[in-house]
């Protein structure tokens, strides 16, 4: 039998937290990864069959009962992944009680799934509502992204056209716009109720002076989510560095066409 160590999973989510501290959005321990996975994706991994132990969760989770997470560890540096993926990562399996996982592989020092794991399980609780392939949750720290949520209004509407009219690509990646909410206090269920509710209408969520929350049915897709948005804030503070004077942009009727090319719907009332 294979070994889970060997497996995809634990190499897409080892490769991708790497990239994630290349990029320099995840410094020291900031940054935390979920991805959920099929029970019949574990059947040729034998040493994934056996509880190893039992770990309590600030979280009513019974809804997903059963249902298997790749998660990165609390306390741990993302550029140490790849190395130690063993120590830190875990697979977990959401217990009957819902307020428990099972272990059943992985954090084989000790440690516990991310403290915002909590905020990841209401995540996929929501998005799996409106989209039943749902499996990743990615929370990182963008540079230019948070440095824009301290100079511009934390408005929705107005933040979306700006990252839509910075590139071509970001209308067609998130048609419907990015979510918002006050700052908060990380790690709580507060912060992962008001995630939870923007994630009913949006797959990505920006904390403001903190980061973002993306979403997807594969890594690829949540990485290249938050890595337009963060590639959008980039142009926008360059053409700041530049002067700000904007002497051409994408038009409205432009993003309108785009959309039409694209076969996306932007976020209605967004578009003049």
């Amino acid at each position: 039998m294979t070994k889970f160590i060997n497996s995809p999973f634990v190499k897409e989510v080892s490769k991708i937290t790497f990239r994630l501290f290349a990029h320099g959005w995840d410094e020291r321990n900031g940054g935390n990864v979920s991805y959920r996975i099929m029970p019949e994706e574990l059947a040729d991994y034998e040493d994934v069959k056996k509880i190893k132990r039992n770990i309590p969760i600030a979280f009513d989770g019974k809804n997903l009962a059963g249902m298997y997470f790749l998660v990165t560890a609390t306390g741990r540096y993302f550029k140490n992944i790849i190395d130690f993926p063993e120590r830190d990562l875990g697979l977990v399996r959401i217990a009957e009680d819902g307020k428990s996982v099972d272990l059943m592989w992985g954090y084989n020092d000790g440690a516990k799934p991310t403290s915002e794991f909590p905020t990841h399980l209401m995540g996929h609780q929501e998005r799996l509502k409106h989209d039943p392939k749902q499996r990743v949750v990615m929370h990182c720290h963008p540079t230019n992204l948070i440095a824009m949520t301290f100079t511009q209004k934390l408005d929705e509407k107005e933040l979306t056209r700006i990252f839509w009219k910075m590139q071509t690509e970001s209308l067609v990646v998130f048609p419907e716009g990015v979510g918002i909410i006050p700052w908060m206090v990380p790690g709580t269920i507060d912060i992962g109720k008001a995630t939870a509710s923007k994630l009913a209408n949006y797959r990505s969520v920006i904390w403001p002076h903190h980061g973002i929350f993306g979403t997807g049915e594969t890594i690829d897709e949540a990485f290249g989510l938050i890595e337009t948005i963060e590639k959008a804030a980039q142009i926008w503070t360059i053409i700041q560095m530049q002067g700000g004077k904007i002497e051409q942009t994408i038009t409205d009727q432009g993003l309108k066409d785009l959309a039409d090319s694209f076969g996306v719907t932007p976020h209605e009332g967004y578009l003049n």
